[in-house]
């Protein structure tokens, strides 16, 4: 079974520009090589057992993409770098957060970190419309959602931190719950006690921006 997560929070910086996403992806790339295996076993369980592959491949070409400082055109080329080594569903939700980033951020060189929880609710839009999910299937939309909800409203300083805090709380949660989406699905009560590969991995990324 995978490991219960358990790093700290650490405070995202106030103004975000492309350097900082860069330097995101560059640790959460480092992150996902070694730990690629946890993610594996915990698909391997549910589905195909190649997660931690996708994921470990999509970020580190995006940390090796070179990033523009308009955001809106940064977010969309990490969506293409997650296209050109992936062609999961899994990678195909990522691409779809980063565009759906990438359109709210068209033009601007920084972005205010209050802004966050808004880019949240968009890439959860368009990650519903794409993949046809709904609240409560046990997948990515259940922390997404959670995370927007911890984060609206909150000081610049506080939002990582609730936002992983809410991310974890909602892993856990849904581990005593069936899969209803995916090839999950069919493990029916068989995946109650499990986490879900995908809800893990995204727990995974989000500990590792805050390294």
């Amino acid at each position: 079974m995978p490991q219960e997560p358990g790093r700290a929070a650490s405070a995202a910086p106030a103004d975000i520009t492309a350097k900082d996403i860069h330097e995101a992806l560059a640790r959460v790339a480092a992150a996902m090589e070694t730990g690629a295996a946890e993610l594996n076993a915990a698909d391997g369980a549910l589905g195909d057992g190649d997660l931690g592959i996708t994921v470990s491949r999509g970020f580190a070409e995006a940390a090796a993409a070179e990033l523009p400082d308009d955001l809106g055109l940064a977010f969309m080329e990490c969506a293409k770098a997650m296209q050109r080594v992936s062609s999961s569903s899994y990678g195909t939700l990522l691409a779809t957060a980063a565009m759906a980033a990438a359109k709210a951020t068209k033009g601007q060189a920084r972005l205010d970190a209050v802004q966050i929880p808004g880019l949240i609710e968009a890439a959860l839009a368009a990650m519903m419309a794409r993949g046809k999910g709904s609240l409560g299937d046990k997948t990515v939309l259940d922390i997404f959602d959670a995370m927007a909800r911890a984060m609206q409203g909150a000081p610049a300083d506080a939002l990582y931190g609730r936002g992983l805090a809410a991310a974890r709380a909602t892993l856990e949660d849904f581990k005593g719950k069936p899969n209803k989406l995916g090839r999950a699905r069919m493990f029916g009560e068989g995946s109650i006690g499990l986490y879900d590969p995908g809800q893990l991995a995204l727990v995974r990324i989000l500990e590792a921006m805050g390294d």
